[in-house]
């Protein structure tokens, strides 16, 4: 179904401010009116945002979320009216978390973790993410069981010499620098997992949230890897903790047989595994990071040149 901006002639005091902020030109100032001048829109709101009149709607755009959680302030932050410091302080202070409490989070607010993932940007606005919740620990223990069994296959092929050739002749050696790099570990993780119930995967999480992407999007992996980092930070200010668990990602990459066990849409990938829940983890501070050298394209350019 095609949605194009509803505007009200008589609300539109034709200012004109919503014609450059939209990426399809779907309208125009015709005799003084904005109106509807073209067949597509990516339902990106730009318009209805930018009107001072209040004359613009588009279908499917809520300017109220409807958090539990949040007292949400719906007015526009321009650049720079927010204070760099405290943003770089929460960013700092965001950990991956691997010990957890065992006091349930309420459903309602990681519906309102989503929500916070709906705000990140996606390619050309398609919003075609999907959100997965595991809402209590013995969801996250069944995903963490189907984990653990399709490494128990996966382990059981790379200690044999036979696969791990094969592997190399025809899948360049992904199952030898499998064997070399992660056997060991999770081998131990799972003898870990199956003879004393030591979660070494989701580290005692009572939830998670699975990030995936619809395969008609653009770039479906992109947009819920950003919805990830939004909800992350999120977490962080509700007063959460979270953690990415790739081993999963990876499982489910590998077995199709997980996402039908858990119900999830056949064309749906997932590209992001959180668990969430109370952190039992205290920091005095923010960790450090490694120093980076930025490149710049000039000095790319002349390098270029000077081989050339």
């Amino acid at each position: 179904m095609t949605i194009l901006p509803r505007i009200n002639p008589e609300m539109c005091t034709g200012c004109g401010l919503c014609i450059p902020v939209c990426p399809d030109n779907t309208i125009a100032l015709i005799a003084g009116v904005v109106q509807v001048s073209g067949a597509r829109c990516m339902a990106c709101g730009h318009c209805q945002a930018a009107c001072p009149a209040m004359a613009i709607e588009v279908d499917g755009v809520c300017e109220d979320l409807g958090f539990s959680h949040i007292d949400e302030k719906t007015g526009w932050l321009a650049p720079g009216n927010i204070d760099a410091a405290e943003l770089v302080q929460l960013l700092r202070s965001r950990r991956s978390v691997r010990s957890y409490q065992q006091k349930p989070v309420p459903p309602s607010l990681l519906e309102d973790l989503v929500k916070i993932g709906t705000t990140a940007p996606s390619g050309t606005n398609s919003q075609a993410w999907t959100f997965t919740i595991l809402e209590n620990r013995s969801e996250v223990k069944l995903l963490g069981q189907l984990t653990a069994t399709f490494f128990h296959k996966l382990n059981k092929k790379a200690v044999n010499p036979l696969w791990r050739l094969a592997a190399r002749l025809f899948a360049g050696d992904s199952l030898g620098r499998y064997y070399r790099r992660h056997y060991q570990t999770v081998q131990k993780g799972l003898a870990d997992w199956d003879e004393r119930g030591e979660d070494h995967l989701f580290h005692g999480a009572p939830a998670a949230i699975l990030v995936g992407g619809r395969r008609g999007a653009s770039c479906p992996a992109e947009d819920a890897l950003l919805a990830s980092g939004n909800i992350l930070l999120g977490a962080h200010a509700l007063g959460l903790s979270t953690c990415l668990i790739g081993f999963v990602v990876e499982a489910m990459r590998h077995d199709s047989g997980m996402a039908r066990r858990l119900g999830l849409d056949p064309d749906e990938d997932i590209y992001a595994v959180i668990a969430v829940g109370y952190g039992a983890e205290i920091y005095q501070r923010p960790a450090g990071r490694k120093g980076v050298v930025p490149r710049y394209l000039k000095a790319v350019a002349r390098e270029i040149v000077t081989r050339g």
